[in-house]
């Protein structure tokens, strides 16, 4: 006759500390009003624009936003990348260039435009239906964003 373990009561088994840690970090982040916790708060407009980690980030975030406006636009769902040349110009277009370095190319403006988007999203300046609302408005990329870049300037603010 084999021998039959008993049935255990609780599914999951979790030690003490690790619940402790688990909770003492959670309540960090509410308490810091973050969702994220490798978020950093910059102190320019320059540090936020230079930032590559962020704009690393930011192409997926603007490819996500414009392929959800796109999708609602057309009526079905549609995936699509964005072209550096276009994030390039709306920077431009919103003025924001003047915050930048002398000599960058297209790749690098269009990555300071992607940083701040994504910036100012992880920080709650703008939502992700805010981004979707504002690209759908117009059928010109360049505009959309340019409107889009616009409005995360005046809202984000440096200490």
């Amino acid at each position: 006759m084999f021998y039959k373990r008993p049935k255990r009561k609780f599914l999951f088994y979790f030690n003490k500390n690790y619940l402790q840690r688990a909770m003492l970090r959670w309540s960090t982040l509410k308490k810091n009003k973050t969702t994220f916790a490798f978020i950093k708060k910059c102190s320019s407009l320059t540090e936020v624009l230079t930032d590559h980690n962020l704009a690393s980030l930011g192409d997926t975030y603007i490819n996500f936003a414009y392929s959800l406006a796109l999708s609602n636009r057309r009526g079905k769902p549609s995936g699509t990348k964005v072209k550096g040349s276009v994030l390039a110009e709306a920077l431009k277009k919103a003025e924001l260039r003047r915050h930048l370095p002398a000599r960058m190319t297209r790749h690098m403006l269009a990555d300071a435009a992607e940083a701040l988007i994504v910036y100012a999203w992880l920080h709650n300046y703008i939502t992700l239906e805010e981004s979707v609302a504002t690209l759908e408005k117009t059928d010109d990329p360049i505009e959309g964003f340019s409107q889009l870049l616009a409005t995360i300037k005046n809202r984000v603010k440096f200490f």
